[in-house]
């Protein structure tokens, strides 16, 4: 029997697992029950909200009898809490140095997510929606927003690198709450002047911006990441990710849907009058995805990347915080405005989206080279290197 040497177990430690992609109905299959149906529970969500918009007169009325802030009542503000704080408190705030190690993942994603992805939905927004400027405010806006929720379950099912996901969606989490504001008044404002774009009738203020996120993104990260300290602190890591964490995910779709619910309860004679609008707001929205994505995963593999990271890559500069996204929409253009009704359509088109290219990334993943025992392209180790 040949002789095992020490080098030989360390490379076997490092190989990769084997390339064969997941059957496509694994992908189902590893969701949960809840998540698997998601599409389902917000056309759902989308028609009480619509019903019940028609079978109680004066609803608006009576969801805006008590502020939070200037245009979100207590309902909505509730909602959208509820929505943000599970998926922050799943972050792995002590891991950043673990990704920020590779130079090459780290330096790409942040240019892909808060240079190219804005840019292009601004692009897409003004070529697509010319005569809507609502719409393409609140697309806008949603190009702006970067994944920090939905991210983690595309990335686990296309066996992407889970460490990569959790510490890029920590540094968008703080990104937006520094940059969101003066993205949002330069794309919106500072640009389309430039270019001699009309922004007729868009009364837009940085410091409302920047206190809708402050607000909304900042107290649930806050709050994300106190729950994770504290926890790992009294109970241990154990038991705060196989005990509290499941216990507490479920609550950012209940939140997300009771959100829906109310929104397309204030949203539904629009929408119903107007179907072609919705129709409208999809296209940009699948052309990004699809712009983002592949575009991402033809970096990761360009600049040599394993599948693990390309494929982290390109999910988090694919998905977008539709959460936050609403959020601004209703804190400064209102809960009825066609802003928010743009941010509302993003997550019934990006998750089936998002779950078709979970199917391209494990037939890519087949076809990807792995790493020899001399380098090369595959997988490495949770700081970059090999």
């Amino acid at each position: 029997m040949p002789r095992v040497t020490s080098t030989d177990r360390r490379i076997s430690s490092q190989s990769p697992p084997s390339v064969t992609a997941a059957p496509p109905a694994s992908v189902t299959r590893r969701l949960a029950f809840v998540d698997r149906l998601l599409p389902v529970w917000i056309l759902v969500a989308m028609g009480i909200g619509i019903g019940l918009g028609r079978w109680i007169p004066g609803l608006n009325r009576h969801l805006d009898a008590v502020e939070v802030t200037q245009g979100t009542s207590l309902p909505i503000f509730v909602g959208l809490l509820v929505m943000m704080y599970p998926v922050l408190a799943k972050v792995r705030y002590g891991r950043l140095t673990s990704v920020t190690r590779d130079r090459r993942m780290l330096v790409s994603s942040l240019v892909l997510n808060w240079v190219v992805g804005p840019a292009v939905m601004f692009t897409l927004a003004w070529l697509l929606l010319p005569d809507l400027p609502a719409y393409r405010t609140g697309l806008i806006i949603v190009g702006l927003a970067r994944c920090i929720a939905m991210v983690l379950i595309w990335n686990d099912l296309s066996c992407g690198d889970r460490e990569a996901a959790a510490v890029l969606v920590a540094l968008n989490s703080l990104f937006q709450i520094v940059a969101f504001a003066l993205l949002g008044y330069f794309y919106l404002q500072v640009l389309p002047g430039w270019l001699g774009l009309s922004t007729v009738g868009l009364h837009l203020s940085v410091g409302t911006i920047a206190e809708t996120v402050a607000i909304f993104l900042g107290v649930p990260l806050v709050a994300g990441f106190l729950t994770r300290t504290v926890g790992e602190r009294t109970k241990g890591r154990s038991w705060y990710e196989e005990k509290l964490l499941p216990r507490l995910g479920p609550f950012a779709l209940y939140g997300l849907l009771y959100t829906i619910v109310i929104l397309f309860a204030l949203q539904g004679h629009t929408i119903t009058a107007r179907p072609g609008d919705v129709a409208r707001i999809a296209l940009p929205l699948l052309c990004y995805f699809a712009v983002m994505w592949f575009g991402s995963f033809a970096l990761g593999r360009a600049l040599g990347l394993p599948y693990e990271r390309t494929a982290t890559l390109a999910f988090t500069a694919a998905g977008n915080n539709f959460e936050l996204a609403i959020a601004v929409c209703i804190g400064v253009f209102g809960v009825t405005s066609g802003e928010a009704l743009a941010g509302v359509v993003g997550p019934l088109i990006e998750v089936p989206v998002l779950v078709s290219l979970v199917y391209v990334a494990l037939w890519a993943r087949g076809r990807y080279p792995t790493r020899r025992a001399g380098g090369g392209a595959g997988t490495s180790g949770a700081d970059g290197t090999a």
